[in-house]
């Protein structure tokens, strides 16, 4: 005769059939306390001073935040795209939204090579950022677009300053990140939207009337 098994979650089970995960030995008391605060470097043997890198770091953790907000919005507009334009729009958001995802692990992996903490967690990168929140809802296409130019402008202006601090701290390393990726693949951005937001004048195919 077969047995019955009860319905209900036995005393080995998560509720859901499953065995409950046993905790790593150790790591409840190790969770949460941090190795290294944010804010705080590392020392790093690349013959630069401490303050140039800190000061580095807290430059590109800027940009890092608003890179990654600008990532999210990308992906966000590339999911809303509607009307005659929306393959075009939606393939070039997307490629967008990659190209920045790149850009932000190559300014992450520059933090933590000057000894930093990149910002990574998304409430954390919310804390950082100088682009503001758009609405949960969809907005008009023209206005979604016209938000991601206001966040790379935004991003940009972080990106000059940068730019210069990094110069005059001779952290060429940093400085030529910021010169020759971010700031040149936002402007190309920029210039690709910009350009879908130009009143387009219908040419008339007959000659006028005498």
């Amino acid at each position: 005769m077969a047995t019955v098994r009860s319905r209900g979650a036995s005393a080995s089970t998560n509720g859901n059939g499953k065995k409950p995960v046993a905790p790593v030995r150790g790591a409840s008391k190790e969770m949460g306390v941090e190795v290294q605060p944010f804010g705080e470097l590392v020392d790093r043997p690349i013959h630069l001073e401490e303050d140039d890198r800190k000061t580095s770091c807290e430059l590109m953790n800027g940009v890092l935040a608003d890179t990654q907000i600008l990532y999210a919005l990308y992906k966000k507009h590339h999911w809303l795209m509607r009307g005659h334009t929306f393959y075009q729009l939606h393939l070039l958001l997307d490629k967008h939204a990659d190209e920045q995802l790149e850009l932000a692990d190559e300014l992450a992996e520059r933090i933590q090579k000057l000894g930093g903490i990149a910002v990574g967690d998304p409430r954390h990168v919310a804390e950082l950022t100088d682009i503001p929140r758009p609405p949960d809802g969809a907005e008009s296409v023209p206005a979604m677009l016209q938000r991601l130019l206001d966040a790379h402008e935004l991003t940009l202006a972080r990106v000059r300053e940068a730019i210069e601090k990094t110069g005059d701290g001779d952290d060429e390393g940093t400085n030529d990140l910021l010169v020759s990726q971010v700031l040149r693949t936002n402007e190309t951005h920029v210039w690709y939207i910009a350009e879908h937001l130009v009143d387009t004048p219908v040419v008339g195919g007959g000659h006028d009337a005498e």
